[in-house]
């Protein structure tokens, strides 16, 4: 709950009292302000041995907004000829507090003194004049929504596009910004490369609010988006039955980039499910073919991580069951959208379209609105139920089904034979043996596609277990490199022994 601000409400006590006393109940009976303000009234408080000048002084000092109310008297004077009311509008102003004057009625018959007052607040802050008392709550509330709007604590911007407090330009990778712009140029021909700035990048993307880095642009490449957005992880479990039961086999949770998230948490999946890497006789590479397709896993993964709430405080959360992978992303799908609705060919309609324009340029979503139907069509093709989508205590879950008899555990891959690997994995293997980064293993190959060599070649040796990364936790890490496992070096002197598929 964010914390409340303190409301000192001042004006001459005995002349406005009605006014403090409504606008008080005003305030807390009002749904968005409630939250958001307390109130305090001089007549609120308990007895004290203080003087009643002072405890207010103290109060102006612990308050968030001075809310003024000057009617036609000016009150009690002190020695100095001076009111309690514009000593606390001078603390105030003082103390640089947020001050909201509203004067009540014309200048006719008012004190001369509180003309002054009228003059000195006008000469420093936009005043609001009123005459009756729905007319001051109106001009209230609208000062105390357009404070709340400008200090950033409610938004009318959509969350994606509105600023993301306390970040900075700092706190965003050059280097991510700058992988997103090669991959973008390449996936989709993006006319900015990886050498533009980065604030040319995040403006050309519409990532900036008032030149700040906005929500969107701390999620897509932030140097840790979960410092700002705590709920952005990815929490990944696998169960060995058909329910949620304690002990957690395996529990991981992840952080980083939406462009991490996905990459780790299909990782996730794809590693704990059985593989059949096959021979060159089925193709001119040996095929891997996971017992869930990886592109419905992917589309699975990326729709819930690039449409959920992220104003929620709940996290995206993948679980693997033994005849399951269900994966649960906070939100509730557009009016416009019904679950039956997504079986039929419909429009896309982004929760947060400045998360999903990244990822259809870097290729990792499309935007014809076809996902759904995509990853539906691969499941039935690969023999699969039809995968299932509900609604569920603010959540939207999908569940993709797995095979009948499928283990919970990792299934050793159906290798059948030494010719299982290609040749380009073999060579991988062997130079696997140093830690090694992918530009260097593609070039080993000749390779130029990033993305195919990481679903032909890469991929499958990760998914075996064969080969393994250094950086885990950070996929995509330009630091990025991989090495040969125990596992890895059994299966290379095995394929050196009786040679490698041709």
């Amino acid at each position: 709950m964010t914390d409340k601000r303190r409301v000192f409400i001042s004006s001459v006590q005995k002349e406005l009292a009605a006014e403090r006393r409504a606008l008080k109940d005003f305030v807390q009976a009002d749904p968005l302000l409630r939250p958001f303000f307390d109130v305090f009234l001089f007549e609120d408080l308990p007895a004290s041995g203080r003087r009643a000048d002072e405890v207010y002084l103290d109060e102006v000092d612990r308050c968030d907004i001075y809310l003024g109310i000057f009617g036609s008297d000016y009150g009690y004077e002190d020695a100095a000829g001076v009111s309690p009311t514009e000593r606390e509008f001078d603390r105030a102003t003082a103390a640089a507090k947020e001050r909201l004057v509203f004067v009540k009625g014309d200048d006719s018959g008012r004190h001369a003194k509180m003309q002054g007052l009228v003059r000195k607040a006008g000469n420093q802050v936009v005043r609001r004049r009123f005459v009756s008392m729905p007319e001051l709550t109106s001009l209230v509330y609208a000062s105390l929504v357009e404070y709340l709007v400008r200090t950033g604590t409610i938004r009318t911007r959509p969350f994606d596009a509105a600023a993301c407090p306390d970040a900075k330009i700092d706190d965003l990778s050059r280097n991510k910004v700058r992988e997103f712009l090669a991959r973008a140029q390449a996936e989709r021909n993006y006319p900015l490369g990886p050498r533009t700035p980065t604030l040319k990048a995040l403006a050309h993307l519409n990532l900036l609010d008032a030149g700040q880095p906005s929500h969107a642009a701390v999620l897509l490449f932030g140097k840790q988006p979960q410092r700002f957005l705590i709920t952005s992880e990815v929490k990944c479990l696998q169960f060995h039955g058909t329910t949620v039961a304690k002990p957690i086999p395996d529990y991981q949770i992840y952080k980083g980039t939406v462009f991490e998230l996905v990459d780790q948490s299909v990782g996730f999946v794809m590693s704990r499910i059985a593989a059949a890497v096959g021979t060159r006789a089925e193709s001119n590479r040996a095929p891997v073919t996971y017992e869930l397709p990886r592109l419905a896993v992917a589309e699975a993964i990326v729709n819930a991580v690039a449409h959920r709430d992220y104003a929620s405080n709940a996290s995206v959360q993948i679980m693997l069951f033994a005849d399951r992978l269900e994966i649960w992303n906070p939100g509730q799908l557009p009016p416009s959208l019904t679950l039956e609705a997504l079986r039929a060919p419909h429009a896309s309609i982004p929760r947060n379209p400045l998360i999903a324009e990244p990822l259809f340029l870097a290729r990792y979503i499309e935007k014809a609105g076809t996902g759904i139907l995509d990853m539906i069509a691969l499941c039935e093709a690969a023999g699969l139920p039809t995968p299932q989508f509900r609604q569920d205590g603010g959540q939207f879950i999908q569940t993709l089904w797995r095979p009948k008899g499928a283990k919970a555990e990792p299934s050793a891959a159906k290798v059948g034979t030494k010719s299982a690997l290609s040749r380009h994995q073999v060579e991988i293997l062997g130079r696997c043996r140093e830690e090694t980064l992918l530009v260097d293993l593609m070039a080993i190959v000749g390779r130029t596609n990033r993305t195919k060599f990481r679903h032909q070649v890469l991929d499958p040796l990760l998914a075996e277990g064969l080969v393994e990364m250094t950086i885990p936790d950070k996929p995509r890490s330009g630091n990025q490199k991989y090495r040969l496992t125990a596992e890895g070096l059994a299966r290379l002197a095995a394929n050196e022994k009786g040679g490698a598929a041709e």
